[in-house]
């Protein structure tokens, strides 16, 4: 597979060098390669500030955190392509690498990485073990609310600070019922 998608690659750009020196000539046509890796670079290095101010703002909940995944997985992807050389992957390198373009691709790879997250969801409850445990990791499971409370043995005694034996009183409601949770019941 790898091998039949490396020898397309190779007769597309044989083909594309072909036809475009043919239109405007060798020396056009190394001049547009040239040109294009050049733009390239810069619209790399400026594309991945944008990226990371992306990255940024979604930290801090100014933007949204799929736009920014979305935007550096397809400016990834623009400057891998204009590392392969030829000039059909660098055309597509720079298109990826364009705002507009990326804007008008942003939904499909939100899309993508979406199929691909729930993907790797579903395959995290199996590895999980069980769906309880998979349950309460994701927080589906029941909240009970409690207090701690730390209990002195019986034959303390409780002395004021004038030396005299303290006396508490109250009332006992109820000495059958526990007082405390035992831990969480699975």
């Amino acid at each position: 597979m790898i091998a039949a998608v490396f020898l397309l690659y190779v007769i597309v750009e044989i083909a594309a060098l072909v036809i475009v020196g043919n239109a405007i000539g060798v020396a056009w046509t190394v001049l547009l390669f040239l040109a294009g890796s050049l733009i390239g670079l810069i619209l790399m290095r400026s594309q991945w500030r944008r990226v990371m101010d992306g990255f940024r703002k979604a930290t801090r909940g100014e933007g949204s955190p799929s736009l920014a995944v979305a935007d550096g997985a397809l400016v990834a992807a623009g400057s891998a392509l204009m590392f392969v050389p030829g000039l059909v992957t660098s055309v597509l390198g720079l298109l990826l690498l364009i705002p507009p373009t990326r804007w008008a691709l942003r939904p499909l790879a939100v899309l993508l990485a979406g199929k691909r997250a729930a993907a790797f969801a579903a395959g995290g409850d199996a590895f999980a073990g069980t769906v309880g445990y998979a349950a309460r990791m994701r927080g589906n499971g029941e909240v009970i609310d409690g207090e701690i409370i730390v209990e002195t043995p019986e034959t303390t005694e409780y002395v004021a600070s004038n030396g005299k034996e303290l006396v508490l009183e109250g009332e006992i409601l109820d000495t059958d019922t526990p007082t405390r949770s035992r831990g969480p019941q699975y």
